[in-house]
């Protein structure tokens, strides 16, 4: 889809590409306020789970949890946290966020309050997404 944010959100931002899955696109969150959030996105248009056949909807769901897997070998959370909803941009998409008892926003919602963004340095992205990438390949 030609005007959807998240159909444009891999070329548009190479630098935070952290891997090219069968059925989705993985992607560093620009603001690592939650160190490691990541999104998880369908290559094909798509806005809802039941749009999928089963053989892909499992698939899909195959590689988010591969990507939460990486997390948590990565940053060792209390608990990784999953968002899909697509109210805003009508694309499957999942918000994976690795989340830490001692976050200011614990247990809370990430997007409970805002928070000031943390955006890293080019030099701190490009260690951050080779290092979820890392754990990604481990498997």
């Amino acid at each position: 889809m030609s005007n959807c944010p998240i159909c444009s959100k891999w070329e548009a931002e190479p630098e935070n590409r952290i891997a090219e899955l069968k059925q989705t696109y993985v992607s560093l969150n620009r603001d690592q306020f939650f160190p490691g959030y990541c999104f998880v996105y369908t290559k094909e248009h798509v806005t809802e789970l039941f749009h999928l056949d089963e053989a892909t909807r499992n698939a899909v769901m195959a590689e988010v949890n591969a990507v939460a897997k990486a997390l948590h070998g990565a940053f060792h959370p209390d608990k990784i946290n999953y968002e899909l909803l697509g109210n805003m941009a009508p694309h499957m998409h999942w918000h994976v966020l690795p989340r830490h008892s001692s976050d200011p926003l614990w247990p809370r919602p990430h997007w409970s309050e805002p928070h000031q963004e943390l955006v890293l340095s080019a030099e701190e992205t490009t260690q951050r997404v080779a290092l979820i990438r890392s754990h990604l390949e481990r498997g």
